[in-house]
């Protein structure tokens, strides 16, 4: 795929670029609570405005139901980009409408423009491709040429993803490349030994990954929601814990083809238990015990990880040439179950080796727990994408890019 830097080097001096960004960000009302989408793009877009490119900045914002929804909007997205550029950034009030359309006319050689969220049109996510290739037709008119750099998206087939690209010069963002950089590193190019670590609520969203990386990682560390229904499947009462009862099964073939094949498959030897789950607004104090992994009381919860298995997670991280992670260790939101993911992100990076966050709920656990995000090889700003490039997938965002 082609790179803005061979983009640059044509020359974009008065050209309309489209940046298909990912400014999905969590908010709070009106409140951006973590910033780290926004300032993944901003060296695309600083680039491209500083080579007087006219910048055309588009993105999705949550699961609106393809019409407008002030829940939704991006004004606080472009409101926070103007200021990571230190810029007037303009801002349209709809995607390709009226205002979309004298927003981007009115743009000057080195200025930035956001339009509203993609998916307050029903094309953009539309599974009819007439209706999604209609609706790309009509953003092409508001450019010259489109620049992908919205990694967090490239795993879905929506019309400014896939389809649009398809209708005009285009090029891979620095975000993207560094993106597909990195995970390369996890599939073609393994420094040894290879562990992942795998956390979040349900085993259902990693089994293609876990198939994928049985075929190539060292060592397997589950922590989470998801942590349980291995442990149930080994014949250990659970209590109340997040348990998917159907994979009980897949979970048994998973233990062993590890086996058989010789990767270390880890799961917690201790869990903080509770007969309530905590309140994530007060953050009052929880109440808790740490109980063996095949002691937990019926009627008790897995809210984290031990602090025997942290240690024992950390032993396993201490020596990895490659760490790819995903998922949080239990319900790092309340302070008394922060301590498994806080583990974790301080082996990754007391590790001597590459180390990867896999985007989603790990890469906000690592900024919202005061980590530098610096100290670690990557943050990836999407977890989903990440997750399906490891499953083996191929991605209808990246596969656009391709010439």
């Amino acid at each position: 795929m082609k790179t803005i830097d061979e983009l640059l080097a044509e020359g974009v001096s008065g050209k309309r670029v489209f940046v298909r960004a990912d400014l999905n960000v969590p908010l709070d009302g009106t409140t951006i609570t973590d910033d780290g989408r926004i300032r993944a793009v901003v060296p695309t877009v600083k680039a491209l405005a500083d080579a007087g490119a006219r910048v055309v900045v588009a993105s999705h914002l949550g699961r609106p139901k393809g019409a407008p929804d002030p829940a939704f909007s991006l004004a606080p997205a472009a409101k926070r980009l103007g200021e990571l550029l230190d810029a007037d950034v303009a801002f349209a009030t709809d995607t390709v409408g009226e205002s979309a359309k004298a927003t981007v006319a009115a743009l000057t050689d080195g200025r930035v423009a956001v339009v509203e969220n993609l998916r307050f049109n029903a094309g953009e996510t539309s599974k009819d491709d007439a209706e999604r290739e209609a609706f790309a037709a009509e953003l092409a008119g508001l450019a010259d040429v489109y620049v992908g750099d919205g990694f967090g998206a490239v795993h879905r087939k929506h019309a400014s993803v896939f389809d649009l690209p398809a209708r005009l010069p285009h090029y891979a963002g620095y975000l993207i490349a560094t993106e597909v950089g990195v995970l390369k590193k996890l599939t073609e190019e393994v420094e040894r030994p290879y562990v992942v670590v795998l956390g979040g609520a349900k085993v259902s969203d990693k089994l293609g990954v876990i198939d994928n990386l049985l075929k190539k990682a060292d060592r397997i560390l589950i922590g989470g929601g998801m942590a349980y229904t291995f442990l149930a499947a080994k014949g250990h009462e659970v209590g109340i814990s997040l348990l998917q009862a159907d994979q009980k099964d897949t979970c048994l073939d998973y233990l062993a083809e590890a086996e058989k094949r010789g990767v270390e498959f880890v799961l917690p030897v201790d869990v903080l238990v509770s007969a309530e789950f905590p309140d994530l607004k007060t953050k009052a104090p929880a109440t808790y015990e740490t109980v063996a992994s095949d002691a937990i009381p019926a009627d008790k919860e897995g809210l984290d990880i031990g602090p025997k298995t942290r240690e024992l997670y950390a032993a396993k991280l201490a020596d990895a040439g490659t760490v790819f992670w995903n998922g949080p260790m239990g319900v790092f939101e309340h302070p008394d179950y922060a301590n498994g993911t806080k583990a974790v992100a301080q082996a990754l990076l007391d590790s001597p080796g590459f180390t990867v966050v896999g985007g989603g709920d790990s890469a906000a656990a690592v900024r919202t727990l005061g980590f530098d995000e610096n100290a670690f090889g990557h943050i990836s700003t999407g977890g989903g994408a990440s997750l399906e490039y490891l499953e083996g997938k191929t991605l209808p965002g990246l596969a656009a890019l391709e010439d």
